[in-house]
C-alpha cells in the first residue's frame, strides 16, 4: 500500500517537472527554489529540483526531535543521502539498523531499502537526497 502510494507521488511529481521545464536532458537547466516542488513526507519538509527518467534530486528539513515518513524504498534506484547541516539518524529498519550521520556524511542506500531519517541535533537538519536510476539512460 505505501509502495503504491509512493509511486503515485513519484509519477504526480514526474509528469509536474516535465510540464514545468521540458525536457532537461538536453541542456544544462537552473532550477531556483522558488520553483522547486514543494511536499510534506511526515514531518520532513522536502524541496524537490530535479525528477526525470534518470535522476531525482531534492532537499529536506527536519526539525529537531521528528522523524519523517519511513520511505518503502525504490525497486529502480540507488539513493543517496547528504548531510549538509545538523545531525540525523538514518533508520534501515528491514535490519533495525540505524546509521548516524553528521554535517558532512553521506549514506547510499541500495534498492529496494526502506528508510527514515530522524532529526537527533538541536536545530534544523537539511539534507541533500538524490536517486539514480539502475539499467540504461533514457
Amino acid at each position: 500500500m505505501k509502495r503504491a502510494h509512493y509511486e503515485r507521488q513519484h509519477n504526480a511529481y514526474k509528469l509536474w517537472f516535465t510540464n514545468s521545464f521540458g525536457d532537461v536532458t538536453k541542456k544544462a537547466n537552473v532550477i531556483r527554489i522558488k520553483d522547486a516542488k514543494s511536499f510534506m513526507e511526515g514531518n520532513e519538509h522536502c524541496k524537490l529540483y530535479f525528477d526525470n527518467d534518470n535522476l531525482v534530486f531534492g532537499v529536506s528539513n527536519l526539525d529537531p526531535g521528528l522523524k519523517g515518513d519511513v520511505d518503502p524504498g525504490h525497486k529502480d534506484s540507488y539513493e543517496v543521502f547528504f548531510v549538509a547541516r545538523g545531525k540525523i539518524l538514518c533508520h534501515l529498519p528491514d535490519e533495525d539498523v540505524y546509521e548516524e550521520l553528521c554535517e558532512g556524511d553521506a549514506i547510499l542506500i541500495p534498492p529496494p531499502r526502506p528508510h527514515a531519517l530522524i532529526n537527533v541535533g538541536e536545530n534544523t537538519a537539511t539534507v541533500v537526497w538524490s536517486q539514480a536510476r539502475i539499467g540504461e539512460p533514457k
